[in-house]
């Protein structure tokens, strides 16, 4: 566990956005409302659809074809193998131009797997119910068909509720090609997708403005702030880039702004080899335009359910064991600083929302202004000797643990800072911001590699951001060891 330390830099100009200073609008309870919420809804609500067609296609189709009596088990078995497959052939995607026909050649396939592996499987197991080549051959033509009919009937739902509620969208980029998009989008509602504003570099301005469906002109945002602003206001759920980021000067900036919103990014160009494409995905297109999605390499539900399931259960067995420690060390800063055991301090989490961190209080910080902007107590004289012991040892950030099970932090992630120095870092050294892609962490790849104390702001957001482009469960699994070695070094600050 770890303490961030390091010289504060002086203020200077505005580079990127800081993802913190544009918030989610609020509820009518005062509330919070995450954008992504929203949008995972968007995301997720079609996916669960074309699910749910799937199962009901393989169930009708044992009923149809499955030997009597045969086990149970391997139906479940087969109709978790569906799913996985289905997934990771891409068929549960959002594609802007969903087509049944297209799909085919894959459910074919894909089931001539299933139903082959299904046979083998129960020829093995009981033999009793084995079944043949012809069955074989039927069920994968049933499910094929109750497959199609059933994404048919999806897709055509879908259509109809895009026509009807389309969603409010970005479309990133100038020249010939963006214009024509955004007219695309315009004239052809089936998308589902409503231009509400323009984004283009204020060095190079339009020829043309376009214009919405109803003629108003079609606003032209030329800052990451009004992008930010842009998003929250009219609920943007999609954005289209007519260029790849990488390719441009605001580019990657701006991708991760919009991802960091929970925007679903597109690439629609005319260039029809974009080196972008997704492995294995299949064709899509926007009026003929080629399209692709576009994901920030963090975007994988599973995943992040995987490492959020981890992060609960490692956390509620390290409170569990770690409580006596814990009350030896809260009845030490009771004893030696008085009352006021846990110290509270606003820490900003993922996305930019803030949160309350918990430790063991060190130090009583003379004000909140000083609780708030005073970068290092280290060496503060007033710091008690277990103070000192707390904060060298690391013990200090054991309540944060807390934090992991109420889902403020993960076990392993960026770390958490206050906001005044997350403004003042987040203008200062390009990509800070980009840290807050990923959950906070009371550890990190930088302080495994020793970027604790005063050490370069610019280097820990280096090795933050290397961990969100590489990161996967085995990963945190490497810093969880990492860290536990470095409590026999007492490298605490």
């Amino acid at each position: 566990m770890t303490m961030e330390s390091a010289p504060v830099p002086g203020a200077g100009q505005a580079t990127a956005v800081q993802a913190h200073t544009v918030h989610p609008p609020r509820r009518g309870d005062g509330g919070t409302r995450e954008l992504g919420g929203g949008r995972s809804a968007v995301r997720l609500g079609p996916a669960a659809q074309l699910l749910g067609a799937d199962v009901a296609a393989l169930a009708v189709t044992f009923a149809l074809c499955a030997p009597a009596g045969a086990p149970w088990a391997v139906i479940a078995a087969q109709a978790v193998a569906q799913v996985l497959l289905h997934a990771y052939r891409g068929l549960y995607r959002l594609a802007l131009s969903p087509s049944v026909l297209s799909e085919v050649p894959a459910l074919l396939g894909l089931a001539l797997l299933q139903w082959y592996v299904t046979m083998e499987v129960v020829d093995a197991w009981a033999p009793a119910h084995a079944f043949g080549w012809a069955v074989l051959a039927y069920a994968a033509a049933a499910q094929t068909v109750l497959c199609a009919c059933g994404r048919a009937v999806v897709h055509r739902l879908r259509h109809r509720a895009a026509v009807r509620h389309p969603l409010s969208t970005l479309v990133v980029g100038q020249g010939t090609v963006a214009r024509q998009v955004t007219a695309a989008l315009c004239d052809h509602p089936e998308y589902g997708l409503r231009p509400v504003g323009r984004v283009a570099s204020s060095a190079a301005p339009e020829e043309e403005v376009p214009a919405r469906p109803d003629g108003a002109p079609l606003p032209v945002l030329v800052s990451p702030q009004e992008v930010g602003r842009a998003v929250v206001q009219n609920s943007v759920r999609h954005a289209v880039f007519t260029a790849p980021p990488e390719t441009t000067p605001d580019g990657p900036a701006l991708f991760a702004l919009l991802t960091g919103y929970g925007c679903r990014v597109w690439l629609v160009t005319g260039d029809t080899a974009v080196a972008t494409r997704p492995a294995g995905g299949r064709p899509d297109h926007l009026w003929g335009f080629a399209a692709h999605p576009l994901q920030d390499g963090t975007h994988r539900p599973v995943s992040h359910a995987a490492k959020r399931v981890m992060d609960a259960v490692l956390a509620a067995v390290g409170l569990v064991l770690v409580a006596p420690l814990m009350a030896v060390c809260a009845l030490a800063v009771r004893v030696s600083d008085g009352p006021g055991v846990i110290f509270r301090q606003e820490r900003v989490g993922r996305h930019g929302r803030p949160f309350v961190l918990l430790k063991f209080r060190t130090l009583r910080p003379a004000d909140a202004q000083e609780s708030a902007t005073r970068w290092n107590v280290a060496s503060d004289g007033r710091m008690s000797r277990v103070g000192r012991l707390l904060r060298r040892t690391s013990l200090d950030e054991l309540p944060q643990l807390w934090n992991v099970l109420r889902g403020d932090m993960s076990l392993v992630g960026p770390r958490p800072e206050r906001p005044f120095f997350v403004d003042r870092f987040s203008r200062t050294h390009p990509g800070y911001q980009d840290r807050h892609r990923m959950p906070v962490g009371i550890t990190g790849l930088a302080q495994v590699n020793g970027l604790r104390g005063d050490t370069s702001i610019e280097e820990r957001a280096r090795f933050d951001n290397r961990y969100i482009e590489t990161w996967s469960l085995w990963q945190d699994a490497c810093v969880l060891v990492r860290t536990a070695g470095s409590f026999f070094r007492l490298g605490g600050s």
